[in-house]
C-alpha cells in the first residue's frame, strides 16, 4: 500500500497532510488540519481511523495545539498542553492508541521542560514523526510474522480495514496479506462489508484490489455460510484495544465472526501492535465502548432505510474473548494461550531484542 495515510508537511509552524477516508473509494483526496478543532473533527467523523492512524493523528495534533502558544512561561505552556490533549482524548474513547500517543507526547514535553518551550515544540515534533517511523516498521514486522501464518492458496475472512489506510502506510491484518503476496504466496481474501459504515466495502476492497489481491466482497451475514461452503483456512482481524488477558476490543462485528470461527473449526488471528496493548485493564468487561449516532443506521450514507423515530442501538465495537483468540500476532512475533503469561512476557523484552514470542505455525 504506497499511499501515505497521514504525514507531516513543514516544520513546527506545519501542518496535517490526511487521506479523507469518508470519500473513499470514489475519490482519494487528501485534506490538511492546521487547527486542533479540525484535527479533532477527523479523527471523531472518521476521516483518520484505525487505532495506529489514531495514535499519529493524535500525537501531530498535539503539536498543532500548541504550535501558536507564543508564552515563555514553562508552566503556562504545560497547562496549555494538557488542555490540548484533554480535547483529543474527547475524539474517540476505545481506540488505546490515541492515550498512548497522547502521553508519549506529554512525557516527552516533561522532559525538555528545562529547555524552553521553542525545544519543547522541536522535541515534539520529533517525537510524532518518530512515531510515524515505527508504525512503518512495527507493521512490517507484524506482516513478517503473520505471513508464516499462511501457506499459498489459503483463503482469509476480514473484517473491517486494518490496512494501510488504518496506519500510516502499511497496516496490521492486512499486513500479514501484503506480506504473504510479496513472499510469493496466492492467496485470496472474503472481505466482510462491515455495518454500518462499510470500512471492509469501501476501503479494505479497495486497498487488496490496488495491491492485486483477489478480494470478494460479503455482506457481514454471510460469514457463516462461507465457513461452511468454502471452509476458510483462517480469520485475520486488527484490533482497538487489547486488555491484559488477551480480550480484544475491534469493529463491531468481530466477536459474532469469532463465535462463527469458532463453531467451524477456523483458526481465528488478531494482528495488532504492542501499542494496542492496554495492560491497566485486566480483561475485556473493562474496555470502554463508544456508541455512534443513530442516523450512521437510519440514514447511512444520506439514504434513509428505518423509520423515523425509531430506536438504534449502534455501538462501533464489541470485545472478543481471548478464548475465542487462536493467536495474537505482534511485532515481536505471534502470542499465543495463555495470553496472559505470552502478553506479559512480549512486554517484557527489551525494545530493539530479536526475541519472538510463541511459534509461527498453525
Amino acid at each position: 500500500m504506497p499511499i501515505r495515510t497521514i504525514t507531516w508537511e513543514g516544520g513546527v509552524d506545519g501542518k496535517i497532510k490526511m487521506v479523507d477516508q469518508t470519500l473513499l473509494p470514489n475519490t482519494l483526496q487528501y485534506i490538511y488540519c492546521n487547527t486542533l478543532m479540525s484535527v479533532w473533527e477527523a479523527i471523531r467523523v472518521l476521516r483518520v481511523r484505525g487505532a495506529p492512524a489514531i495514535g499519529i493523528a493524535g500525537a501531530l495534533g498535539t503539536l498543532v495545539g500548541v504550535q501558536k502558544v507564543n508564552t515563555e512561561d514553562i508552566g503556562e505552556f504545560m497547562s496549555e498542553l494538557d488542555r490540548v490533549t484533554s480535547y483529543l482524548a474527547t475524539a474517540r474513547p476505545t481506540a488505546v492508541n490515541l492515550f498512548w500517543a497522547l502521553d508519549r507526547m506529554k512525557r516527552v514535553a516533561s522532559e525538555h521542560r528545562d529547555k524552553g518551550v521553542p525545544a519543547i515544540k522541536q522535541a515534539l515534533l520529533k517525537e510524532a514523526l518518530l512515531m510515524i517511523k515505527e508504525d512503518d516498521r512495527v507493521c512490517r514486522a507484524i506482516g513478517k510474522h503473520g505471513a508464516a501464518l499462511l501457506r499459498s492458496g489459503d483463503r482469509v475472512i476480514t473484517h473491517c480495514n486494518a490496512g494501510g489506510l488504518a496506519t500510516a502506510m502499511y497496516g496490521t491484518a492486512l499486513s500479514v496479506l501484503f506480506a504473504a503476496a510479496a513472499q510469493g504466496k496466492k492467496i485470496a481474501v472474503f472481505v466482510d462489508e462491515t455495518r454500518p459504515l462499510l470500512q471492509g466495502a469501501r476501503l479494505t476492497a479497495w486497498e487488496l484490489m490496488h495491491a492485486r489481491i483477489p478480494a470478494t466482497l460479503i455482506c457481514d451475514n454471510m460469514a457463516a455460510q462461507v465457513m461452511k461452503r468454502h471452509k476458510p483456512s483462517c480469520v485475520i482481524v486488527g484490533a482497538d484495544r487489547i486488555a491484559a488477558n488477551g480480550d480484544t476490543a475491534n469493529k463491531i462485528g468481530t466477536y459474532g465472526l469469532a463465535v462463527l470461527a469458532k463453531a467451524h473449526g477456523i483458526p481465528f488471528y488478531v494482528a495488532a501492535p504492542l501499542s494496542t496493548f492496554d495492560l491497566s485493564l485486566k480483561s475485556g468487561d473493562q474496555i470502554p465502548i463508544e456508541e455512534r449516532p443513530a442516523a450512521e443506521v437510519t440514514e447511512g450514507f444520506g439514504s434513509r432505510t428505518a423509520p423515523k423515530n425509531v430506536r438504534v442501538y449502534n455501538p462501533a465495537f464489541d470485545v472478543t474473548p481471548a478464548r475465542l483468540i487462536r493467536a495474537i500476532i505482534t511485532e515481536r512475533g505471534v502470542l499465543r494461550p495463555p495470553f496472559s503469561r505470552s502478553i506479559r512476557e512480549a512486554f517484557a523484552v527489551r525494545r530493539n531484542s530479536k526475541l519472538e514470542i510463541g511459534k509461527s505455525n498453525k
